[in-house]
């Protein structure tokens, strides 16, 4: 349920991404929910190795419950309508992020939602920032831009 407590925050701080507002912050919320949406990703690939996995309706009654609870928590963290956000598109996005989820637990949707928020579309796609622009939010894949000099250990590394 880790994927539906944090969905909602994730897409209040990419809110304020897609207005160019707090770059700080905002480039720590995609390092975190990228972190995050590993995590959930596993989870779910786990889930499906599980030899006595738990029933259906048990998986389909935690889902709606951490929905419940994450609509609660928005309706008192999101009280005023702001421009392309407010708490009804909110609980929106949370079930449309539950039915996701569900589906990636091998079961049916429950809530049949629609994403209502086109920049949270995009923000499973690889970054193209140039380099010298921005830092980028990605992991770097295994051996690409790698050197023989790079694989040396140190304890003065510059990240």
């Amino acid at each position: 349920v880790e994927g539906i407590f944090f969905s909602g925050a994730f897409a209040a701080i990419f809110w304020l991404k897609k207005r160019g507002l707090m770059p700080g912050l905002t480039f720590s919320n995609e390092l975190i929910s990228r972190d995050e949406g590993l995590h959930c990703d596993f989870a779910c690939l786990i889930f499906q190795y599980l030899v006595n996995k738990p029933l259906e309706e048990r998986v389909k009654e935690i889902i709606v419950n951490a929905v419940e609870i994450e609509k609660e928590f928005l309706t008192e963290a999101l009280p005023v309508g702001l421009i392309g956000m407010n708490c009804t598109l909110m609980k929106q996005y949370i079930e449309f992020v539950a039915d996701r989820l569900l589906l990636e637990l091998g079961s049916p949707k429950v809530f049949q939602a629609e994403n209502p928020f086109d920049f949270m579309e995009n923000i499973s796609l690889e970054g193209k920032t140039n380099f010298f622009e921005k830092r980028v939010s990605e992991y770097q894949h295994f051996a690409v831009m790698s050197q023989a000099n790079n694989k040396i250990f140190t304890l003065d590394a510059d990240f």
